[in-house]
């Protein structure tokens, strides 16, 4: 019986497995944009992902059939909102391995989040000669809040330096970790190089000096399994629409420890316990930090976006992006005067290059008018241009839905616009 039993188990993992293969394969069918653009090859995931049917089904299921505002009303569609509402908090929590549903913030986005920290959070600990730490490839979004935090404060924004392949120098980052270190900020993976950072390995060193840190997780969640207990973060952040989610709609996770010491700073309707004339009692977290009526649709489409990527296998989804990834990287290094920007040993399915004097504007609008959707500038990154020496990048950033044969099709362009600019 045991035997049977194992069998089974056994067999049904496999089965799984290769359903999971063949809907990969599939992909392009879940989503309906795909449908109306059947030439397109979309290859600008870092930007924002496409929408699968569930989600866009979900947002306009609750506007045609659900729609009421929350935490006001005790009518039944207000309280089914209500419900639906909370119940993506707690779904996000476990997609991220929250220790509870409390530490998840809904928020307008990363941008959103990372200022909603900044402000509340470190601020207020904030003094004259104090440092922060950021790195050297960190989206602006990432850098410019924390920028302003330390002027006004009189503090140091410190950086942790890359080498030429695009990987932090953690032996100098060690070495800049003392008593002074207010808050550490850093990506998971950076947007423009595509680097992996080694996220476990920097938290236990800031950790060991009782430093927080907060990590951008915008281009690491869609595809990678995120465990924030494992990795013992203080704060994370994502975008919802960078999840197959819908815009607008963000997650700031915060260690409850450290959400109950911040005071919000946008005040207004939901995020009160009692107020009068003289004073205002504000709510207990998360809902101080929600003021307002918040986007609603966006969080049930969230909801539905996790769920469609709880129906993947991350694993088989990572190896997918890696063999897309070789693939493009195999080919690219094969175009004379062609230089890939960003080249760490560990790296995620964004690829960046310069193609000798043409410029990135003119490769995007070649490719444009084949329907092949890239990126090209400084992708709100512009310290990383200044260190590599270039005004912008081209840059290559996949999903699930991209296949191999948009990967041949996309250099065959590029090979043309080679030969067209001589």
């Amino acid at each position: 019986m045991l035997f049977n039993i194992q069998t089974k188990q056994r067999a049904g993992r496999w089965l799984r497995k290769i359903t999971i293969m063949i809907e990969l394969k599939n992909i392009k069918s879940h989503f309906p944009i795909f449908q109306h653009h059947p030439d397109l090859v979309y290859l600008d995931n870092a930007a924002t992902t496409q929408k699968p049917k569930s989600v866009i089904d979900a947002i306009s299921n609750f506007y045609e059939k659900e729609n009421a505002n929350i935490h006001r009303g005790i009518y039944p569609l207000a309280v089914t909102a209500s419900q639906k509402y909370e119940a993506v908090r707690g779904k996000v929590a476990q997609f991220l391995n929250a220790k509870n549903s409390e530490e998840i913030i809904y928020t307008s986005g990363t941008t959103a989040s990372i200022n909603l920290v900044a402000h509340s959070f470190l601020s207020p600990r904030l003094e004259s000669g104090d440092e922060v730490i950021i790195s050297a490839m960190e989206h602006h979004a990432n850098l410019i809040p924390w920028q302003m935090a330390c002027k006004d404060a009189g503090a140091h924004l410190r950086i942790i330096p890359m080498n030429e392949l695009g990987e932090l120098d953690l032996k100098e980052f060690e070495n800049m970790l003392s008593s002074k270190v207010k808050m550490v900020a850093i990506t998971h993976i950076s947007n423009s190089l595509g680097t992996i950072n080694p996220i476990g390995e920097i938290t236990e060193l800031v950790h060991q000096k009782n430093i927080p840190i907060l990590v951008d997780g915008a281009q690491s969640v869609a595809h990678y399994p995120i465990d924030l207990q494992a990795l013992d973060i203080d704060f994370f952040t994502f975008s919802g629409h960078k999840l197959f989610g819908p815009t607008g709609i963000g997650v700031l996770y915060g260690k409850k420890q450290y959400l109950n010491e911040m005071e919000p700073y946008q005040f207004g309707g939901d995020m009160i316990k009692n107020v009068t004339f003289e004073a205002s009692v504000f709510a207990d977290v998360p809902q101080r930090f929600e003021a307002g009526t918040t986007n609603i649709a966006g969080v049930i489409g969230l909801g539905a976006a996790i769920d469609f990527v709880n129906e993947l296998d991350r694993n088989e989804v990572m190896s997918f992006l890696k063999k897309n990834e070789k693939n493009l990287i195999d080919k690219l290094l094969k175009i004379n005067g062609l230089s890939i920007v960003g080249q760490a040993k560990c790296k995620s399915a964004i690829v960046s290059f310069s193609m000798g004097n043409i410029h990135p504007h003119d490769i995007a609008t070649f490719l444009g008018a084949e329907n092949i959707a890239i990126r090209a500038g400084h992708h709100c990154t512009q310290p990383v241009m200044d260190f590599f020496k270039v005004p912008a990048t081209t840059r290559v950033s996949f999903s699930i839905y991209n296949q191999a044969e948009e990967v041949d099709f996309f250099v065959e362009k590029l090979k043309e616009i080679k030969q067209f600019f001589g």
